[in-house]
């Protein structure tokens, strides 16, 4: 399984909505980060939308990737037919096998059985760009309806982003989500955690840890996933807690991303790049 990093790993310095810093990390920037970590393969999520970007941009995105070893995986929010084939171009031209969809938007939540069709009419194109789509778990539907979508597709090519925390947000908790996705994962994102009781004790609040400083246990997790062979990549996540200033919070995810990928590399359980 080969280890990356993603724009949600540095979520602070890429920008949330209503809080952008003046110089947002750029996807240059990003690939040599990527480097300078040690690690070859890097996947923008959709809070970098990558059709935002001009020719000239992606044409060096991806000149530079490939100049500089890297392997990239792409990502978007609000699975639209539109925005689908939009995406599986985009993939295409950026030579990425892994196209990660948030089903919903603010605007748009699709039911199971548009996302079933919206999907099987897509094989097609993704045989054709030799793609693999893979659906994030997040907030809003269970773990069994992602994995009944899942079967109702009936395709290699349709599996599940598995991420760490987002079905908590549904009620759900780790071991359950993995017992029901883990045969249909094909992108991992390793998003460490803690929980704690509020001091009122009315309460608990979930936020992010350095990896293998929370409650996640990844060689668990791994093992649990690497079971049924379809997953190849896993993506470092990070839910960094703020600072009281945006620089701070900067600064401090950039620490985090550094122990993160120390842990994670020493681990023994991921590849760096193709070759190791």
């Amino acid at each position: 399984m080969q280890l990356g990093i993603s724009t949600y790993t540095y979520g602070w310095a890429v920008g949330v909505p209503g809080n952008r810093p003046a110089q947002p990390l750029d996807e240059l920037r990003l690939l040599d980060q990527t480097v300078r970590l040690g690690v070859r393969l890097v996947q923008f999520g959709d809070n970098w939308p990558l059709h935002e970007l001009a020719d000239e941009q992606l044409a060096e995105l991806s000149r530079q990737s490939v100049q500089q070893g890297i392997t990239l995986e792409i990502g978007a929010r609000g699975l639209t037919e539109a925005h689908l084939y939009r995406y599986i171009a985009l993939a295409d031209r950026l030579q990425s096998r892994l196209l990660r969809f948030v089903l919903d938007t603010v605007s748009y939540e699709p039911s199971v059985d548009v996302v079933i069709d919206l999907l099987r009419n897509a094989l097609p194109d993704l045989d054709g760009a030799n793609l693999t789509l893979g659906i994030e778990n997040h907030d809003r539907l269970l773990a069994r309806e992602f994995a009944d979508i899942v079967e109702h597709v009936g395709s290699s090519r349709v599996g599940i982003c598995l991420d760490s925390v987002n079905s908590m947000g549904a009620g759900e908790g780790l071991a359950e989500v993995v017992r029901t996705l883990a045969p249909y994962t094909v992108n991992l994102h390793l998003k460490d955690f803690g929980i704690q009781r509020l001091p009122h004790l009315m309460g608990f609040r979930i936020d992010g840890r350095i990896a293998g400083q929370g409650m996640l246990n990844v060689p668990w997790l791994v093992d649990q996933v690497s079971q049924y062979g379809r997953c190849q990549t896993a993506i470092l996540e990070q839910w960094v807690v703020p600072e009281s200033t945006l620089a701070d919070s900067i600064r401090k995810e950039a620490v985090w991303a550094e122990e993160s990928l120390t842990y994670l590399k020493n681990s023994g359980l991921f590849t760096v790049d193709h070759t190791s």
